[in-house]
């Protein structure tokens, strides 16, 4: 039952990392800030609900130093 359950798991997070590539996540673009990381991972977590119209986004803002 153990098998099943990761295998299942595991092909969860591979139809997320093709919906993620689909997507143009995955790109040589070197500027990776807080919200592409994070789109990138929610759209690998959300694995199959990409294909049902689940598009997750999120955004963040990070902190600036001070000046």
């Amino acid at each position: 039952m153990r098998m099943l359950i990761g295998a299942v798991i595991v092909i969860w997070l591979v139809i997320g990392v093709v919906a993620a590539g689909q997507r143009g996540y995955f790109g040589d673009n070197r500027d990776v800030n807080c919200k592409k990381a994070s789109d990138t991972a929610l759209t690998i977590i959300a694995g199959p609900l990409n294909y049902m119209g689940v598009n997750p986004k999120v955004s963040c803002n990070t902190p600036e130093p001070s000046k």
